[in-house]
C-alpha cells in the first residue's frame, strides 16, 4: 500500500519540476504547444498532490463515521484531477486557436530537446505508475501515456518546422493533444462515477456471482443480490440465500467460509450473507 502513495508522490515531484523547465523552455522556444503544456503540468501536479493526499487517506482504518473505512476518498483526487485537465485544456485550446490565426515559427531546435527531455521524463514516470492499483493511479498513469505521446508529436512536429517553413504545426499540435485528453477524460470519469453510483465491478460479474453460487447443493436460491465496489479494487457482495433444508449453527457456518472461498477467488474482498430456510424466507422475488 505504501507503494501506492510513494509512487504518486514521485509522479508529482517529477510533474512539478518538468513543468518549471517548460515554462523556460516554452518562452526560449516561442512555442505555445510547449507552453500550453506547461500550464497544463502544472494543473496536474496540484491534481497529483490532492490525488496523493487522498491516497494516503484511503488507507485509513474504518471510524464511526466511515464505517466502510476511506477506501473511496481516493476516487475524490481523481476526480479532481479529471477537472483540472479539463480546464487546463480549455486554456490550451483557447491559445491554440489564436496562435492559428496569427502563426509564429518557433526556435525548433530547443523545441526538440525539451521533447527529449519530455519523453524521457514522462516515460519515467508512466513506468513508475503503470503498476497501480487504485483508480488514481490508472488515471494518472493513463495520463502520462498521453504526454509520452504528446511529446512525441511535439518532436515529430518540431523536427519538420525545422527543415521547412509551416508554423502552423505548432499550435495545431496544442489542438490534438486537447482533444485527445478532453476524450480520455470521458472515457477514465466513466469508471469512477460507475463506482460512486456503485455499478457493478469491472472485474468480477453479476452472472460470475450466480454461478459460484449454483455450485453449492446447499444453496435452493438467492435474491436481493447486491454487487459494487469501494474503490475499483475492494469489491462487496450481500445477498439472501434460501436453503434447501435447515441447517445446524456449525454447517451453516462451515457453508458460509466455502461460499465466500469461492467468492474470494472472483474478486469478493467482502460478502454479507443471510441464510433463509426454504418456505420461510424474507418473501422477496428469487433469483435462481
Amino acid at each position: 500500500d505504501h507503494g501506492h502513495g510513494d509512487n504518486l508522490a514521485l509522479a508529482f515531484w517529477m510533474n512539478a519540476a518538468f513543468a518549471v523547465i517548460e515554462v523556460i523552455g516554452g518562452l526560449y522556444t516561442n512555442s505555445v504547444a510547449i507552453l500550453s503544456d506547461a500550464l497544463h503540468d502544472f494543473g496536474d501536479s496540484l491534481a497529483l498532490g490532492s490525488a496523493w493526499f487522498f491516497e494516503r487517506k484511503s488507507k485509513q482504518r474504518r471510524s464511526e463515521t466511515y464505517t466502510y473505512g476511506y477506501k473511496r476518498f481516493s476516487l475524490v483526487g481523481a476526480l479532481i484531477n479529471a477537472v483540472v485537465l479539463s480546464v487546463g485544456s480549455v486554456f490550451i485550446l483557447i491559445e491554440a486557436f489564436e496562435r492559428l490565426l496569427k502563426p509564429l515559427q518557433p526556435q525548433t531546435t530547443g523545441m526538440i530537446f525539451l521533447a527529449l527531455l519530455g519523453i524521457t521524463v514522462n516515460g519515467a514516470a508512466l513506468l513508475r505508475l503503470k503498476s497501480g492499483k487504485s483508480i488514481s493511479e490508472k488515471v494518472i498513469s493513463l495520463h502520462f501515456v498521453e504526454d509520452v505521446l504528446g511529446w512525441v508529436a511535439v518532436l515529430v512536429g518540431s523536427i519538420i518546422m525545422k527543415f521547412t517553413y509551416a508554423p502552423f504545426i505548432d499550435p495545431l499540435l496544442s489542438v490534438f493533444i486537447a482533444v485527445f485528453i478532453v476524450s480520455n477524460i470521458y472515457k477514465n470519469m466513466k469508471g469512477a462515477f460507475q463506482i460512486i453510483l456503485q455499478g457493478v465491478p469491472h472485474n468480477v460479474s453479476e452472472d460470475q456471482v450466480k454461478s459460484e453460487l449454483r455450485k453449492f447443493a446447499e444453496v435452493e436460491s438467492f435474491h436481493d443480490l447486491h454487487l459494487w465496489t469501494m474503490d475499483g479494487n475492494y469489491n462487496i457482495l450481500t445477498t439472501h440465500i434460501v436453503l434447501q433444508s435447515p441447517l445446524e449453527i456449525v454447517a451453516l457456518e462451515r457453508l458460509k467460509s466455502k461460499i465466500k472461498a469461492n467468492l474470494k477467488k472472483i474478486n469478493i474482498e467482502h460478502a454479507t450473507i443471510e441464510f433463509e430456510v426454504k418456505g420461510l424466507d424474507c418473501g422477496d422475488a428469487h433469483e435462481h
